[in-house]
This record gives C-alpha cells, structure tokens and sequence, in this order.
C-alpha cells in the first residue's frame, strides 16, 4: 500500500463514470488520493439488484442518499433508508438488495480497492444513468476472474424478492 497521497475533489456528478455489470458508478475518491487507505464510490443501484454473497478484503460501508436496501452480514439483516449508515467489516459474508425503484448510495472502501473491481469489470459511461440495454458486461467466467483478482469471494446466490 502506497503511503503518498495527492489531493483532490469531486463534486456532483464528478470522478471517473462506469457502467458496472448493471449499475452507474462513479468513482468519487480513487484510492490513489489516499495513499490507498480508502476509496470512495458512488452507485445507482436498479430495483431489486443484488449481488451474490460475499466476501472480500475491505470494509465496506454503505451511505445511502436515495433509495431503500436491506442489507444482509454475517448474521445480522437489516434495512438502509436515505441517510442511513451500514457498515459491513471485511471477511463477513454479505450482500444487499435494492427495495426501492432504484437506489444511490455512497460506497466507502476501507482500505481501497472495490474501486479497482469496478474499473476492471465495468465500461465507460456516456451518461450519469443506469446503463442501456446492450450495455456490454462481462462474461461469467471473466467476471470470475476479475473477483478472484480483487480477493472477492463469491459464497453464495443473491437476495430474491422474497428474501
């Protein structure tokens, strides 16, 4: 991890703009203007999106500024509404699922990385939305790699409607 840092800022709507396996992001705060300590992403989430289960080596917490999710760790579930805090630490099993029509929300890595996950799976995007159909993402496999890469481990399915 790098011990040198250079400052920056973003604003609004600012930071490097990705479309990630059906989802904005925007990286806000890279990790590279904290020495890596941190990262800090920006999401717009499409109702009920969730990820699978998982694992990996940051603690990541959760801001959210619109939107409704419920957030499963470890053994504990609970829901976020907008200026909710959740805080996952790293090594417990999670996921979340979007209860709302869409959700925004403030991811902070701690220390950064995720930010390198989503830069390596995601693409360019043209506008501050959800992506278009057609959106390329990647495939299975390569989405694996990428996880494997980053220290994500996947353990389990994603929350269901119902769950």
């Amino acid at each position: 991890m790098s011990t040198t840092a250079d400052a920056t800022r973003s604003g609004e709507g600012e930071g490097e703009q990705l479309w990630f396996v059906g989802t904005w992001a925007a990286i806000r705060a890279p990790g590279e203007a904290s020495g890596g300590r941190f990262a800090l992403i920006e999401f717009l989430f499409p109702h009920l999106a969730s990820p699978p289960l998982h694992t990996h080596p940051q603690d990541e917490s959760y801001v959210v500024l619109d939107g409704r999710l419920t957030v499963v760790a470890g053994e504990r579930r609970f829901e976020l509404e907008p200026e909710a805090v959740g805080v996952v630490p790293m090594g417990v099993p999670h996921t979340f699922r979007v209860d709302s029509a869409s959700a925004r929300v403030l991811v902070l890595s701690t220390p950064a990385g995720l930010e390198g996950l989503v830069r390596d799976a995601g693409v360019p995007a043209t506008a501050r939305t959800l992506p278009p159909a057609g959106t390329p993402r990647p495939a299975a496999d390569e989405l694996a790699r990428i996880f494997e890469a980053h220290g994500q481990v996947n353990l389990g399915p994603p929350l269901g409607p119902a769950d």
